[in-house]
């Protein structure tokens, strides 16, 4: 210690790198304790105390560059810090400190380990600050390189998004138990296009009480606005991620599929900024003016009613006749409750009775075993498909190698092959699904078309909106008819279920046949409905295959 050191002024000085929290040697706090009861032990006289949690590899951390302006106008001359790499591990501010000692405006660095004063060779402390240098530039690399082999396994080195955790152990990216199965009914419900991404967020916080991963610092609170959107638009959920730019295939689970995520950006391009209604009506933005195609919109309007002598609301909905190159003839308008029986009448062209439901069901179950097999070839084409795609990527890589193709002509191609590999992948896990959800999705157009029309009639606007899309598409309405492109899992049901429901209720109501007969005939009509063909060869009803499907479909959630 130099006998002037009772004149030298400190600022005591730690610093922390937020990129490397959890392998600090020393937190912030800890520096500081240590540097204190060395200037205590000493008799330093310390003027202030700053910190800060900023990586030290680049010029530009603002609070060390406030203690170097301080020392500059001769508020302070001397520094009081844990170690010289806490001071720089960049050139630039390792030699403004070396150019303090040796102009004098820094009379002192006092380290835990030793001292480095104006009079010293500069070497050590060079030494010093060349090693934090190095350091941080191999440890840059070494993280750099360990991140980029992790991605190319197929792991994010990040911390995942909502609905997924680190797994610390296996070093991988596991479900989150609690929020993946409500991230994913969250993607879902966006999925009906029945509802705007805020609205699904105010569902998704305060009915089904959704609260986000609890850190040390932050989360455990609701999801915020920005946070549903990035929710939303992050392929990570699809099973892919970028790393440097580079986008990598993910080894983590799915949670939607491609088809999916295409739906929700194209809503999102469609109703992401929602504008603020005055009123909520139940079937505007799904259906479309038959005559000119422009929006069916609704409004409300107040009546009197003479026998009660009061004012009710009535709403009605009509077309809104924005377009100015087709005159428009649809004038009239449709009450709600006329829109409402119109869509009625639909839903019972596709409604059966919980007995026919019962006996699809049971034929679903055995048939399943034959969409195993079917699966499993489509399986094996997939695999070869993607085999042979990765041969051509091979061969034009190759060919680029040996000079044989132009470097435009490489780049152009391999992204083409690339898309195509990716392409028929989600195709693979598309088929590997098909087994586990055919079932499932199937029985849930069986419920569809057993309890929709209770539910279109006892159900809120939400529900019956939503009951309307999961029937069909393109809803167009004029002259007071509504039609629609019904989705094809349905027509089997309009074109074959009403004769089966006739000769059904006859049979069933018949008084004058034995039980025997009776038994029979249910059984013959049991027979045609699940598609069979032994007690009548000429009978063309659909098999219950018919109704399997793999292109996405609206939400048939529980009536």
């Amino acid at each position: 210690m130099s006998k002037s050191d009772q004149k030298i002024k400190y600022i005591l000085y730690a610093r922390k790198s937020s990129e490397d929290e959890r392998r600090q040697v020393q937190s912030i706090d800890n520096q500081i304790q240590i540097m204190q009861e060395k200037a205590k032990a000493l008799n330093l006289k310390v003027v202030d105390i700053l910190h800060e949690s900023k990586s030290a590899r680049k010029p530009g951390r603002p609070i060390f560059n406030e203690m170097m302006e301080r020392i500059n106008r001769g508020e302070a001359n001397g520094i009081l810090t844990w170690h010289p790499n806490r001071l720089s591990r960049n050139p630039l501010d390792s030699g403004n400190i070396q150019w303090g000692l040796q102009n004098g405006s820094i009379r002192s660095i006092m380290t835990n380990d030793r001292e480095y004063l104006p009079d010293d060779n500069s070497l050590m402390l060079g030494m010093e600050c060349s090693m934090s240098e190095q350091y941080s530039k191999d440890l840059s690399k070494t993280v750099n390189r360990g991140l980029l082999r992790k991605a190319k396994e197929g792991w994010m080195p990040n911390l995942p998004p909502t609905g997924y955790l680190n797994d610390t152990t296996n070093k991988i990216i596991v479900k989150d138990p609690v929020r993946f199965p409500l991230v994913r009914k969250i993607w879902e419900l966006m999925l009906t296009g029945n509802y705007t991404a805020p609205q699904v967020l105010k569902i998704a916080n305060d009915q089904w009480g959704f609260r986000t991963r609890k850190f040390k610092k932050y989360g455990g609170g609701k999801l915020s606005t920005s946070g549903i959107y990035k929710m939303f638009t992050n392929p990570f959920y699809l099973g892919f991620f970028y790393k440097n730019g580079e986008m990598f295939e993910g080894s983590h689970d799915r949670m939607i599929t491609v088809d999916e995520y295409d739906r929700v950006q194209m809503l999102l391009g469609r109703k992401g900024k929602p504008r603020p209604k005055k009123h909520s009506f139940a079937f505007t933005g799904t259906i479309r003016c038959s005559e000119c195609g422009c929006a069916i919109t609704a409004q409300t309007k107040q009546k009197l009613i003479k026998s009660t002598g009061k004012i009710r609301d009535f709403t009605y909905y009509h077309c809104t006749r924005k377009r100015t190159d087709v005159d428009c003839s649809q004038h009239k308008y449709t009450s709600n409750s006329g829109l409402e029986l119109l869509i009625e009448k639909e839903i019972d062209k596709y409604t059966i009775l919980p007995e026919f439901r019962g006996w699809a069901l049971e034929e679903l179950s055995k048939a399943n075993d034959g969409e195993i097999e079917t699966r499993t070839k489509i399986h094996e084409s997939l695999n070869k498909a993607i085999i042979d795609t990765q041969g051509n990527l091979d061969r034009l890589t190759q060919m680029r190698y040996k000079d044989q193709i132009s470097e435009e002509y490489f780049v152009d191609e391999k992204t083409k092959l690339e898309t195509e590999i990716v392409k028929l992948r989600e195709k693979l896990r598309g088929t590997e699904r098909r087994a586990d959800k055919w079932l499932e999705l199937t029985e849930k157009t069986f419920n569809f078309a057993t309890y929709a029309r209770v539910g279109f009639m006892k159900g809120d606007d939400d529900k019956k909106k939503e009951i309307l899309l999961t029937l069909g598409q393109n809803q167009i309405l004029g002259n007071q008819k509504l039609a629609m492109d019904t989705y094809p899992w349905f027509v089997p049901i309009a074109e074959d279920y009403p004769a089966l429901k006739e000769k059904y209720e006859k049979v069933r109501t018949d008084k004058n046949i034995t039980d025997k007969a009776k038994t029979e005939a249910l059984a013959s009509v049991r027979a045609h409905w699940s598609g069979r063909r032994e007690s009548n060869p000429d009978y063309k009803t659909p098999s219950l295959a018919y109704y399997h499907y793999t292109t996405p479909r609206p939400n048939l959630s529980s009536l």
